[in-house]
């Protein structure tokens, strides 16, 4: 079964609370509610 896609709207928050913010990796799977695989996936895309 496929993975729903996350909106680009929430990949923006990612990479937002990852550089701006200076966030873990597990605050931002708490703050946007997604798993650390799914954060690790789109940071290494980034």
């Amino acid at each position: 079964m496929a993975a729903e896609r996350l909106s680009m709207r929430t990949i923006k928050e990612v990479l937002r609370l990852k550089w701006e913010k200076k966030f873990s990796n597990k605050q931002i799977e708490q703050s946007c509610k997604i798993a650390r695989s799914t954060i690790r996936e789109y940071l290494v895309r980034a």
